[in-house]
């Protein structure tokens, strides 16, 4: 028989690709940005290695790659990934629904993000999302000064609803959120629209590859 869950009391976003679809847009910025820098990676290539990561990480791996990086180079990216990120990225299919679902129901949510404030202010704020989860239900790492897949992110946004880790769930893209959410003793939701999705499912993700999926993961119907 299937395993059975209790719906959450508490359900975690992740940002870029499961919020916003952004993954791409800003992939693509950085990789045009380390081909100036002698470090030529396929867009696929920069989304395997670097979906998930920090940009700190990013810039330690792109240097152990070859890169001859300055040291304004994460504000130097970063501005460039904020000016292509504001000509326009939509949310990811079926989210407004599903957030509609959580409400309807009571289900408190938050979003849990190795992204800065800044940038989900611009993700977020062009699809009316910002003013919904700030400044009470954003976790950042920047802010908070913890990154997945270290679990401080999760434990921090479940501290603050008074909800024990076994009440929450986790919907993440990347290797590390998965692996945080393990770390957390949350479980997860591993979206991978394309894909096999291996890399989460081995961090104990289930998997699934649309958000209308996710009220029958969860035990709800949208009546």
């Amino acid at each position: 028989m299937p395993t059975t869950f209790p719906t959450p009391k508490l359900v975690i976003f992740d940002c870029d690709g499961v919020l916003v679809d952004s993954e791409v847009v800003s992939n693509q910025v950085v990789a045009d940005n380390l081909a100036r820098f002698g470090l030529n990676l396929t867009l696929s290539e920069c989304m395997n290695w670097f979906v998930g990561a920090t940009m700190d990480d990013v810039l330690q791996i792109a240097r152990e790659k070859g890169a001859e990086l300055p040291p304004t180079w994460i504000d130097d990216v970063y501005q460039e990934t904020y000016e292509r990120l504001q000509q326009g990225v939509p949310l990811v299919q079926g989210i407004p629904e599903l957030l509609e679902l959580l409400d309807r129901q009571g289900i408190q949510c938050c979003v849990a993000s190795n992204g800065s404030e800044d940038k989900m202010r611009i993700t977020l704020g062009q699809n009316g999302l910002w003013d919904r989860f700030h400044p009470n239900a954003m976790f950042s790492a920047h802010s908070l000064g913890v990154s997945k897949p270290e679990p401080g992110l999760f434990l921090a946004a479940a501290s603050h609803f008074d909800v024990q880790a076994r009440d929450c769930l986790v919907i993440e893209d990347s290797t590390t959120g998965a692996t945080a959410a393990a770390r957390a003793g949350m479980r997860c939701l591993g979206y991978k629209p394309e894909g096999d999705g291996a890399d989460l499912s081995d961090q104990g993700a289930e998997l699934f590859n649309a958000m209308a999926q996710v009220p029958r993961l969860i035990g709800l119907a949208d009546d």
